[in-house]
């Protein structure tokens, strides 16, 4: 197999591509969020109307609840795990807060296959890529250990390929120093690469105390409409994210 750190940029450009061809103008979905934290249960059902350029939503609590704008929460379904994102929380003894901002994705520069070299340096300073006992070639299992670079910023810890779509079907993101994990599961829904179902886990520090916080995540009933679901989405958004330049 190619190594470990070349899986790794080939299911990050395939993603890129996945996130930014043809993606929806618009979705709608439900969500059932739980949330368990400080001694505490909370359910979260929504229908969710969003304008994917961007990540601009009308969410309905249901059945007959509140009805909020702004970023789709907790993460829009159409997501690049390995794109520039933003992520942070909050948390107390009374709510937890958790926001997404969506970035732009980006390409690895894979060089071509070389049958003359026999001596192959990390590709990645950020990360330090490995095999999984159970990777094939045609089903990728990459684990991932952060480096001195990686101090304070979330990194890939596991990447999982779908062998029937060639995309990431499993991502979990931690955050180096720290016990925060965000997992994201993917299927293809109508030809569109989509988060399924996801979850977020951390330690809350808070007036002395110390409790965890976890959060689970499930979309389902998804459409996508070409013109606004509702009139609150009409407008002109923000331009659709392209790629950053290709990294090395």
């Amino acid at each position: 197999m190619i190594g470990a750190d070349i899986a790794l940029a080939v299911l990050m450009n395939r993603a890129a591509d996945a996130y930014t061809t043809a993606p929806p103008p618009y979705m709608t979905y439900i969500e059932h969020t739980h949330v368990v934290g400080a001694n505490r249960t909370e359910d979260i059902d929504r229908s969710v109307a969003v304008r994917v350029a961007d990540d601009y939503a009308v969410m309905h609590d249901l059945p007959h609840g509140a009805v909020r704008m702004g970023p789709a929460f907790p993460v829009i379904p159409l997501f690049d795990p390995f794109s520039s994102f933003s992520f942070s929380y909050f948390a107390n003894l009374k709510r937890v807060d958790i926001t997404f901002s969506p970035g732009d994705p980006f390409r690895v520069i894979v060089p071509a296959p070389d049958p003359t070299v026999d001596a192959v340096v990390a590709y990645f300073s950020e990360w330090a890529p490995r095999y999984a006992p159970d990777s094939t070639s045609e089903a990728v299992h990459l684990l991932i250990d952060p480096t001195a670079r990686s101090a304070n910023s979330f990194y890939p810890a596991e990447v999982v390929e779908d062998p029937q779509t060639q995309l990431p079907k499993r991502v979990v993101l931690r955050l180096a120093g720290s016990d925060e994990t965000i997992a994201l599961d993917y299927g293809i829904v109508q030809g569109h690469w989509l988060i399924t179902d996801g979850s977020f886990s951390s330690t809350q520090h808070v007036m002395g105390l110390s409790f965890k916080v976890d959060a689970e995540v499930t979309f389902s009933d998804f459409t996508f409409p070409a013109t606004p679901p509702d009139p609150r989405l009409a407008g002109t958004p923000r331009p659709s994210p392209s790629p950053s330049p290709a990294k090395s």
